[in-house]
């Protein structure tokens, strides 16, 4: 596809728009970087005192891992929502935001949203340290699995981006995509296993019995690629074992779904881009 070849051909393009938005988001800030270090952790701080003392949501030690630390259970799942959600929320507005650019000069127009992605994985890197650095700490062995935790985030940084790419160009066509997918994603975030464990759900649908024919709300359940996401990166970093077979082939085959949609959807519509906005 001509969006591929658009951007091994725009690398360096790509390289400066990225440093731009590295350097860029926290401009003129007085904490600068350390911004995304805090906004997570301020986000921890307030899941785990509502869903740990308050409701008291109590997952499962990690096993073989040992850990029983709600905040570093939240936080396996919560730093890959977050990314999930900020290349989204970048990602789809990136060809409106640059409307003068697009309409004065010809580039490959797939290097906006992917830059705004690819600086966000700069900012995820550096969450994702700190949090594999904690977990050591609490006497889990992150490392060991540390490659397969690298190759499992970039293919969620491709699925992030092939969304991304689609919704981008949705947005051009109909503003309202930027609200309507605000609404979506707090439905989302609370219809994923970010601050309860997920066999709080497989209990309430065993308990309902199938839906439909023999679907479960458990099936369905399941259909959730960030529900897939998530039970990987905790049994990577907070059970410290290999995940299941079964999680591993979603979350390729959506991501290769998201790509394909996104770059066919990319393709068709970048060169009408100017005449649209």
């Amino acid at each position: 596809m001509s969006v591929f070849t658009d951007l091994v051909s725009s690398r360096e393009l790509l390289s400066n728009l990225t440093s731009r938005e590295v350097k860029g988001k926290y401009k003129r800030t007085l904490l600068g970087q350390l911004w995304s270090l805090i906004n997570p952790l301020a986000q921890m701080l307030i899941f785990t005192a509502v869903f740990s003392f308050v409701i008291r949501v109590q997952p499962d030690k990690g096993s073989p891992s040992g850990l029983d630390v709600f905040a570093l259970w939240l936080m396996c799942g919560l730093l890959p929502w977050n990314f999930f959600a900020n290349v989204l929320g970048g990602g789809m507005g990136s060809l409106v935001s640059s409307e003068n650019l697009i309409k004065k000069v010809y580039f490959p127009r797939v290097v906006l949203p992917v830059s705004n992605a690819a600086s966000i994985v700069v900012t995820w890197l550096g969450e994702m340290v700190v949090l594999i650095v904690a977990l050591a700490i609490f006497g889990g062995q992150p490392w060991k699995w540390l490659p397969l935790v690298v190759v499992v985030m970039a293919v969620e940084a491709v699925f992030a981006t092939g969304v991304s790419l689609t919704l981008s160009i949705a947005n051009v066509y109909f503003r309202d995509v930027q609200y309507l997918i605000g609404i979506v994603l707090q439905a989302w975030f609370y219809l994923t296993p970010i601050v309860y464990p997920p066999h709080l759900v497989q209990t309430q649908s065993d308990k309902f019995g199938p839906l439909v024919g023999n679907v479960t709300a458990w099936d369905i359940y399941q259909l959730n690629p960030l529900t897939q996401f998530a039970d990987v990166f905790r049994k990577l970093l907070y059970d410290n074992t290999w995940p299941s077979l079964s999680s591993i082939i979603a979350i390729v085959c959506w991501t290769v779904a998201a790509v394909v949609i996104g770059a066919w959807v990319f393709a068709r519509n970048e060169k009408r881009l100017a005449e649209a906005l």
